[in-house]
């Protein structure tokens, strides 16, 4: 496969996972703020701009934080590179760029969605924004479901699977990062904690799934626990990061862009090795509290880093030329 549709797939994947993850802590957001007093607005719509690392570029353009000035950000602001509207299109331009690599389903489904998108009544959306929300989530669960169901499971599968995890353990980290800073400071058994520990869960779609396995109560460091170390739930970090490195394992053994640079697979393969590696063996009791953030920091720092090795490894697309010598003897 050529390292630029490697690319390509890999990003489609990314931006669509982007979009969805967006659209989801918007909306719980919006239902939270239902049932929490809060003293000001800020308090309750700035973390989700922390939540996705642009507050420099958010304060270039807004002077408040509040539910306008948020979603029309996170949404369309064309300023905005990680806009749910900017990450569909920079989907559907990626896979526009490999259609002869995707299924005709998976182009209609994105292309739905593009359209729903960029159609979509601004001035709706800000007065009852619920809606367009679950159809960016459901949009997003049917590519996905139609790329199971249509794609053949190969190394273009791969790098679509590969995007697709490595987004989600870093917006799971990031998610985690923000709400835990407030969780721990909560008295345990109060309204409040319960409802902000509950936010925490759906914002990574992990109510159901939390509650499914255990009926204990609500903790801080329960939650924490099931969002990092968690080997079942599809988006628990240790989860994404497992399947990533299957991805890669797979990938630097079929993918003829890997025999290239193959010393930089063999990077990318062991940066995800040790990550998992340490989630495994890690005991949550280690990191709460105050070292929480810290530990999260560290974490996503490494999970960027690997994202890098994995690009070094599959889409480098320099052009390495002959030596000198080599380049005479070709010439004769």
């Amino acid at each position: 496969m050529l390292s630029r549709v490697a690319d390509a797939l890999y990003w489609m994947a990314r931006y669509i996972e982007r979009a969805e993850d967006i659209t989801r802590i918007l909306t719980v957001n919006f239902h939270a703020l239902l049932d929490t007093q809060l003293k000001s607005s800020e308090q309750g719509w700035q973390p989700l701009i922390a939540i996705t690392g642009d507050e420099e570029l958010f304060l270039q353009h807004f002077d408040r934080y509040d539910a306008q000035t948020v979603t029309e950000f996170l949404i369309w602001h064309p300023s905005n590179p990680n806009a749910v509207v900017t990450c569909i299109h920079r989907a559907r331009e990626n896979a526009r760029s490999v259609r002869e690599q995707i299924s005709s389903e998976m182009w209609e489904s994105l292309n739905r969605l593009y359209f729903l998108v960029h159609r979509v009544d601004r001035g709706a959306v800000l007065r009852g924004p619920h809606e367009f929300f679950s159809q960016v989530r459901d949009g997003s669960h049917a590519f996905q479901g139609i790329t199971e169901a249509t794609l053949m499971h190969g190394e273009g599968y791969e790098f679509i699977q590969l995007g697709k995890f490595l987004e989600r353990a870093e917006k799971t980290v990031r998610i985690l990062d923000v709400k835990y800073a407030g969780l721990h400071a909560l008295p345990d058994d109060t309204p409040e904690a319960s409802l902000q520990l509950i936010a925490t869960l759906k914002s990574c779609s992990a109510f159901e799934a939390f509650r499914k396995q255990s009926v204990e109560p609500l903790r801080a460091w329960r939650v924490a626990e099931f969002l990092l170390l968690n080997q079942a739930f599809p988006r628990a970090v240790l989860f994404c990061l497992k399947r990533s490195q299957q991805a890669v394992d797979y990938l630097s053994g079929v993918s003829a862009v890997a025999t290239v640079g193959s010393a930089h697979c063999a990077k990318a393969q062991r940066a995800l090795g040790r990550l998992c590696s340490e989630l495994e063996y890690l005991d949550i009791q280690d990191v709460l509290e105050e070292r929480m953030h810290p530990f999260l920091s560290h974490l996503l720092r490494r999970i960027n880093e690997a994202a890098d090795e994995v690009a070094q490894a599959f889409f480098n697309t320099q052009v390495v030329l002959p030596s000198p010598r080599r380049q005479q003897a070709q010439q004769q």
